[in-house]
Parts: C-alpha cells; sequence; structure tokens
C-alpha cells in the first residue's frame, strides 16, 4: 500500500445477486470471467450508495478505468446461489481508488476474494485526476464514526 494513501474505517456495502444459467458451464459452476462483472455491479451500488450514481459521474466527465484486478477464488459460485457481494474502501482515494469484494453464498461459506484498482481519469484529455472533490466527500462524510 502507498503511504500516500490515508487508510480509514472500512466503509462497505453489501450487493445481492442470483447466478444466472448463462454465467454458467456445463458442469453449472460459475466461470471465473464472470466475476469481474459481479465486482463491476457491487461497485457501481457502493457508488450509488454513497450517493454518487455512475452515470452522473460519466456526465461529469469522470472515467473510473480498471488498473488492475485480482480475483481469489475459494469455492464455486452454482446456478441458482444467491450472491453477497461485499464491497469495501479501506483508504482514501487520490488519482486511484481501491476496493476490496467478498462473496458468500448463502450459506455464508466465503467463495471468492477479489481487488480492483481504478484509476479517476478526466473523460475529455483521458489523462488521470485526483479524486473529483464532490466524490470525495461523500467518501468522508461515509466513515463510520464511533
Amino acid at each position: 500500500m502507498s503511504k500516500n494513501y490515508k487508510e480509514i474505517r472500512p466503509i462497505f456495502t453489501t450487493s445481492t445477486i442470483e447466478v444466472r444459467y448463462a454465467e454458467t458451464d456445463q458442469m453449472g459452476v460459475v466461470h471465473h470471467s464472470v466475476y469481474p462483472i459481479y465486482f463491476e455491479q457491487a461497485r457501481v451500488d457502493w457508488l450509488r450508495i454513497m450517493g454518487m450514481h455512475y452515470q452522473k459521474m460519466e456526465d461529469d466527465g469522470v472515467m473510473l478505468p480498471i488498473n488492475k484486478l485480482n480475483v481469489d477464488y475459494k469455492r464455486p459460485a452454482k446456478f441458482g446461489d444467491v450472491l453477497r457481494v461485499k464491497t469495501s474502501l479501506y483508504q482514501l482515494p487520490g488519482a486511484s481508488i481501491t476496493f476490496d469484494y467478498e462473496i458468500r453464498n448463502q450459506k455464508d461459506e466465503l467463495l471468492t476474494l477479489g481487488q480492483t484498482v481504478l484509476v479517476f481519469v478526466n473523460q475529455s484529455t483521458r489523462k488521470p485526476i485526483r479524486c473529483p472533490g464532490d466524490i470525495m466527500n461523500l467518501i468522508v462524510d461515509a466513515i463510520p464514526r464511533d
């Protein structure tokens, strides 16, 4: 972790996703390529819950492309599972923002851990920028207090 990022008390949300048949292979197991899509849905939910709709952010000229993706598969998710995706933020963003994910099934079994690093990019110039002030304010306001 870079020393340029300030650690915070974790801000987390939980999203629910039911595994669809089309996301599985012939054995009924979720294909490995689907997990980044689950992470994306959970991340969009996280931003919405914080008060920032992803479309508004893009309308304001800010994009968040993925710079890094890490997935640690523990157990397979299967067709019909109801997944809970916990999305957490442990540090204030700079020019990038790092999300951690934990996926559990309806039996509370840990299935997958993941992390994405996304970079704030100016839509017009396609260059990295620091986290916009309105987004930073929403994050700071959401930090759990004792």
